[in-house]
């Protein structure tokens, strides 16, 4: 069975290894050729690292016959969502949403968005873990947070630069690539004196569990960015299992 995977996602990656094992045939998005390289090369699979917009992504899905598509991408990532949805039903194939587990119900600060975060953090106590990503830094790029934010980010050179031209502090730039366990992430809390860890609600896969554990144990603030919106769609084990039926 010949399937389409939108990912970049933990999520995503599984599943594409799940299939490749089932004996299938998964071709995978990702983005970016750093996403690329987080997949496991394996007989039938295909990487394709490149962002698209809505025709490109109907061209993609005309050229094998797939027999569904699969929008493994970041719960965040609103718009890239929508183009799949829209190219999907261009082309007439069958589409499904592999959702990301919500995990930030604890007891913390919430922001509606990244600007909001940013505004919050100047009520906000001492030196900030930033671990929202390198897509929108620009939020916390202010006079008075600037100079107490950690950001942690990809190990790539894009992401370095961007942190650097929005005037972080090159000695408060971390460059690792997760995921990352609660020990890890106490001892950065630890190591740079963080007060308030600021994060999206990535769910289990993204490591939600980890950062919140580890903010409590070090007694840290915790501000956490949510989602956009709900949305409706299938769990990886749902996924995995609406997969079966259709191969059957």
């Amino acid at each position: 069975m010949e399937v389409l995977i939108f990912g970049g996602t933990a999520e995503g990656r599984i599943l594409a290894e799940w299939l490749v094992r089932r004996g299938d045939r998964p071709t995978v998005c990702v983005a970016t050729e750093y996403g690329a390289e987080l997949m496991t090369p394996c007989p039938g699979l295909t990487v394709h690292a490149g962002r698209m917009e809505q025709g490109e992504m109907e061209g993609r899905m005309e050229a094998r016959p797939f027999s569904c598509v699969i929008d493994a991408t970041h719960p965040y990532a609103v718009a890239v969502t929508e183009n799949i949805k829209r190219a999907a039903a261009a082309v007439g194939l069958p589409y499904y949403r592999l959702l990301r587990s919500s995990d930030g119900e604890d007891l913390c600060h919430k922001a509606e968005d990244m600007a909001t975060a940013a505004r919050m953090l100047h009520k906000l106590p001492g030196n900030v873990l930033l671990t929202t990503g390198s897509k929108e830094l620009h939020q916390f790029a202010q006079p008075g947070l600037v100079e107490r934010c950690y950001p942690r980010v990809l190990p790539t050179v894009e992401s370095l630069e961007r942190c650097l031209a929005l005037g972080f502090p090159p000695a408060h730039v971390i460059c690792m690539q997760g995921p990352f366990s609660r020990a890890l992430n106490e001892a950065m809390l630890r190591q740079f004196h963080i007060r308030t860890l600021v994060t999206k609600d990535s769910g289990s896969y993204g490591g939600f569990r980890e950062k919140a554990d580890a903010a409590a144990a070090c007694g840290c603030a915790l501000l956490v960015v949510e989602r956009p919106r709900r949305e409706a769609g299938l769990d990886l084990e749902r996924c995995k299992e609406l997969l079966r039926r259709k191969q059957a």
